[in-house]
């Protein structure tokens, strides 16, 4: 039996967390036993509780917080002395630097690390982003693979040198293809949100961010229904920006064109009554809302950034978009709205290009293989080391 610690800062409702937990939840009973550390107040709190044993600080926050880091460093050091897990797994930024360096503290044999999308980007500033580089790289040191969810962040991850080529290794982020190919909705949901039959719906599912932008994709709409009048804007999500999003909607008079809609536990049924799929991140790892809508057969527009470039062809499944150019955005959305054919062909197209590769049980396999592949070969090096200094001559 191989025991396995998930580690992640907080259960938001983002593509990293449904993955982890995914995995967590799903893994072979039979062969490993898993238990997770994160902080609280998430929003997928309540969909582990009673499902995997858990361990929630207050310690653990995302901000950068010296009294409050340093506790939960010693909080997952704890725990892990106590529950002596085989292997850790961190997710997102602040998790995967104190998790990591705790289990090493901790003395644990595997530790892994997954790659979202690294903290590091070209939007931060000199220094910002060299120190996040660097703490890349230290954490790196103590991590026996780096998984990615992209080939962008491969790459990314090897131009800066956060670690040699043989430390990475790819794991798609996954959802559940089958479920959201042959989804087929009970109800409309214009009919519930009061939307005109006719009318087109964009839709956007994101955490109120500074990562997602999503203040482009208001800017991109306000261009949008000046020209397209039947035209309505879902967005899926809440956070921290959320009073500067409600302003900004506010500013260009949009109260009745953009809808909050909050955090949803029917993405399936809001993406297939939604014509187009759109995304203004500054940054990406793979994200799942991604994957989701285009096995929804909605077609995408989305910046170009990290994998995202790497799962949207440009003209055949949707549009890629220089990042910030939200007139160009505003442009494609516009162009989607007036070419009903060519919104259901690109539609069809994002669909069929969502394979395998990309389901969340295939996912839960691959990890199982590294998992596995990893403790026979520490377990073996191990053995070897004590039979060397058993039959040793000195």
């Amino acid at each position: 039996m191989i025991k396995v610690c998930y580690i992640i800062t907080k259960l938001e409702l983002g593509g990293a967390q449904k993955t982890a937990l995914y995995v967590a939840k799903s893994i072979d009973k039979n062969n490993f036993e898993t238990f997770l550390i994160t902080g609280v107040g998430g929003v997928l709190d309540k969909e582990i509780f009673g499902k995997i044993k858990l361990y929630q600080l207050k310690s653990l926050i995302r901000e950068i917080k010296i009294f409050d880091d340093l506790k939960a460093l010693i909080d997952i050091y704890s725990i892990l002395k106590k529950e002596k897990p085989d292997i850790v797994h961190t997710h997102s930024s602040k998790a995967g630097v104190l998790g990591r360096i705790a289990a090493r503290l901790a003395n644990i044999k595997i530790v892994l690390h997954t790659v979202h999308g690294y903290s590091f980007n070209e939007t931060q500033s000199f220094l910002k982003k060299n120190l996040y580089v660097f703490a890349e790289k230290l954490c790196a040191k103590i991590s026996d693979k780096l998984i990615n969810v992209s080939k962008e962040d491969i790459k990314k991850g090897i131009k800066y040198k956060i670690a040699s080529k043989n430390k990475f290794t790819l794991i798609r982020a996954g959802i559940d293809v089958n479920f959201y190919k042959n989804f087929i909705p009970e109800t409309s949901l214009k009919e519930k949100l009061n939307i005109p039959k006719k009318a087109k719906i964009l839709t956007v599912i994101s955490p109120f961010k500074a990562q997602k932008n999503l203040q482009d994709f208001i800017k991109a709409a306000n261009i949008v229904q000046e020209k397209h009048d039947d035209v309505f804007f879902l967005i899926v999500g809440d956070g921290r920006e959320r009073l500067k999003l409600e302003n900004l909607i506010k500013t260009f008079k949009l109260q009745n064109k953009i809808i909050l809609l909050g955090w949803r536990n029917d993405v399936a049924h809001i993406l297939s009554n939604s014509d187009v799929f759109v995304l203004t991140s500054l940054w990406e790892g793979l994200p799942c809302a991604i994957l989701e809508a285009m096995a929804s057969s909605k077609p995408v527009i989305a910046n170009a950034v990290d994998g995202v470039k790497e799962i949207i062809e440009d003209g055949q499944t949707g549009f890629l978009i220089e990042p910030k150019n939200y007139q160009m955005t505003a442009e494609k959305m516009v162009y989607f709205c007036r070419n009903e054919s060519v919104r259901q062909k690109m539609g069809e197209n994002a669909k069929n290009s969502i394979t395998e590769e990309f389901d969340i049980n295939y996912n839960v396999k691959q990890h199982q293989d590294l998992y596995v592949d990893l403790f026979n070969k520490k377990t073996n090096l191990k053995e070897g080391k004590k039979h060397y200094e058993k039959h040793a001559c000195f």
